[in-house]
Order: structure tokens, then sequence, then C-alpha cells
């Protein structure tokens, strides 16, 4: 069974993904958590400390639905790693499409939140380095300088390939080629002289 703050932060990425930021109010959290507001408060102390944890929530999350493998399947080579990782953001399950849109909601939100900003500014950076790792592995030889380049683009094209998969204006099928072109040009382009 899940912990009561575990409960909280599942409530409110659905709150959030479904309401927007400015639509959190702290007593539907609590109805939909199934906890009361004082929980909630003992558990983040004030919204601010809500919205930070559940980006942390949000972010965890997303690692783990992007990186658990079945342990009895073969393992991936490095290219396959970095696109399996990234294009599994890119599925239309229940739980990747509330935590897209949640961190899409709280992104947007940042930039009127000076302390929101900031823990999007360090979740940002661990994506960026995580995605640069990956294709470290595929061109080992590449600068760190232009490995981090390639990762800032490729994450910040998912983002909007992702929002706009979210609001209809683009089909997941389409968007899913799109990055798989990106990661294919980057590749290529850390391979160049």
């Amino acid at each position: 069974m899940a912990s009561r703050s575990t409960q909280i932060l599942e409530a409110a990425a659905r709150v959030i993904a479904r309401r927007g930021v400015r639509g959190l109010r702290v007593e539907e959290l609590a109805a939909e958590a199934g906890v009361s507001t004082a929980l909630i408060y003992y558990h983040f102390k004030d919204r601010a400390g809500i919205l930070s944890k559940t980006l942390e929530f949000i972010s965890d999350r997303a690692e783990r639905y992007t990186t658990d493998r079945d342990p009895d399947a073969e393992p991936l080579g490095p290219r396959e790693e970095l696109e399996q990782t990234l294009l599994l953001e890119l599925q239309d399950t229940t739980e990747v499409r509330e935590n897209s849109t949640a961190w899409g909601e709280l992104r947007a939100s940042a930039v009127f939140d000076d302390l929101l900003r900031e823990d999007l500014a360090r979740s940002t950076l661990v994506w960026v380095q995580e995605v640069a790792a990956l294709l470290g592995q595929v061109r080992p030889m590449a600068p760190a300088v232009a490995l981090t380049a390639s990762a800032e683009r490729l994450t910040a094209l998912l983002e909007g390939l992702s929002m706009r998969w979210l609001s209809g204006t683009l089909q997941i099928s389409h968007a899913r080629t799109l990055m798989n072109e990106a990661i294919d040009t980057e590749i290529e382009r850390l391979g160049r002289p």
C-alpha cells in the first residue's frame, strides 16, 4: 500500500492534470486522495510544498516508466535504449498522459513562480544529463558540450511534441516519427568531426 504522502502526490498529479495548477485546491486534493486537509498540510506545509513535491514525484514516475525493463528481455543497445527512453514519453496510457499534462502545467506555472522555477530547472537539468549520458553511450567520442546541447534539443522537442499531442494538434504516431527523426539527426550530428 502506498504511503500517505505518495497517495497525496498521486492525487495531486491527477488534479493538476485535470484542472491545472491554478485549479488545484487543497480541499479537492484532500477529497481526491481520501485524506484530510490537515494531513496534506502536515506532509507538505503549504501549496508551494505540494507543487514542489508533485514535480519531484512526476519526474521520478517518468524515470520509472521510461527505464523499467523486463529482466528477462534481451539488453538494449545504446541507440535502442536512447530511443526507447525518449519514445516512452509518447505513449497513450493514463499514467503518461497524466504525467505529461501535469509536467506541462507545472512548467507553465514556473514562469510566474520563482520557487517552482528553481525546482523545474533542477529536474530539467537531471533529465538533460540523463539523455546526454545515453547519447554518450551511442557516440562515446563526442564532446560533453555537444552531448549536452543535443540532449537539450531532444528534451525540448519532446516537451513540445508532447504538448501538441496532448492538446490534440498532433497525432501520437506522427509525434513519435518526428522524435525518431530528431534522434537520428542528433546522433548523426554528434558523429561529425
